[in-house]
């Protein structure tokens, strides 16, 4: 194990002790919200320390069984334990390194997919309805459940813009990758001299932001516009004002829903679709300064980034962030995308621990 691991799990130990001081502490024991915060961590750090205490008995194992193998008498038994030893230290190396991967506090989060048609015109809208079905089959394979948030159609079909609200477990975890541009390769139904032509839509996954998050938002920096739903068929939605468009003045963000015959449901939607629009601006310039100083394997999220490419004609999908290419894009569109989702995720764990391992 490399010095700079090995450090870690040190000072982690000093971590454990200092917590195990706290939680005994009366003080903190009256105050259940800290107490809840620090058992928490402290059951986390517990794990990793005990792993590596394991790790440091089996060092020394090995190393006694090394020095019996001049023993006739012995070195049969010997080898064995050296055998053994060896692969529990193997074994307990890796579950260490993941144990030390850092983790997205917002993994846990419910998100917000956002899905917008972007050069390509009404073939573009087309890839962003295609889009809307594959995350909406990925959502029912996954047992979550989805709520449209706000739309716009097009007129041929598909959509200029849709947001989704997507709940279920580790939801934000599973779809963070898919942020960013989404280009298509195909021939529109609507092209006569069968040309293969490309169209792109840009992708935006957010975590969904806590209550707390939301009563932050300073109502003087908000401007509440209400105005008469266009909805398909037209039934109540074009009889009362229930549709609200919140727009922040500070940074020019806007948010709508007209989904709901409730206004005040429309304005509680809209206004949680901001507060993840101005967390997720928020992380996206944060993000902008560390790729700064180290470009990230899997791209900094920036809907600007092309990201993958849907080719039809060839029935392939390349993610190029980490040169995955499948050709298996009839199964990917209806929405089996946990080979994708699990090759990004192999990839950011293996740039983490390439960090870990450097030190950085």
């Amino acid at each position: 194990m490399k010095d700079s691991l090995r450090q870690q799990f040190e000072r982690l130990g000093m971590r454990l002790a200092e917590l195990d001081a706290s939680l005994a502490d009366p003080r903190v024991a009256s105050d259940m919200k800290r107490y809840r915060t620090l058992s928490r961590e402290q059951a986390e750090v517990n794990g990793v320390v005990q792993r590596f205490r394991q790790y440091q008995q089996r060092e020394s194992d090995l190393a006694a069984a090394r020095e019996l193998l001049d023993d006739p008498d012995m070195a049969e038994m010997a080898r064995e334990e050296i055998t053994g030893a060896q692969a529990d230290l193997e074994r307990l190396h890796a579950e260490l390194q993941t144990a030390l991967l850092p983790r997205d506090p917002d993994d846990d989060r419910n998100a917000f997919l956002e899905i917008r048609a972007g050069t390509g015109g009404d073939e573009s809208a087309l890839f962003a309805g295609d889009l809307a079905r594959m995350y909406l089959r990925f959502v029912e394979r996954q047992g979550w459940r989805a709520e449209v948030m706000s739309e716009s159609e097009s007129d041929l079909g598909g959509y200029k813009e849709l947001v989704l609200r997507i709940e279920g477990d580790r939801a934000y975890e599973k779809l963070k990758f898919e942020s960013g541009g989404h280009r298509v390769q195909r021939v529109p139904a609507t092209e006569s001299q069968g040309r293969i032509h490309t169209s792109a839509c840009t992708v935006a996954v957010m975590p969904e932001p806590d209550e707390a998050a939301e009563i932050t938002l300073n109502p003087a920096d908000l401007r509440i516009d209400t105005f008469r739903a266009s909805g398909a068929g037209g039934q109540h939605v074009n009889k009362t004002d229930s549709a609200i468009r919140i727009t922040h003045l500070p940074t020019g963000l806007v948010a709508e829903c007209q989904d709901d015959r409730s206004q005040h449901r429309n304005k509680a939607k809209a206004m949680a679709v901001l507060a993840a629009r101005l967390r997720d601006k928020e992380r996206s310039e944060r993000a902008a300064k560390e790729a700064a100083t180290r470009k990230s394997l899997i791209g900094s999220g920036d809907r600007s980034d092309r990201i993958r490419t849907y080719n039809f004609p060839q029935g392939r999908l390349t993610d190029h962030r980490i040169n995955l290419t499948l050709y298996r894009l009839g199964a990917i569109m209806d929405g089996d995308l946990d080979e994708v989702i699990t090759a990004l995720q192999a990839a950011q764990a293996a740039e983490q621990l390439a960090a870990l391992e450097s030190g950085t």
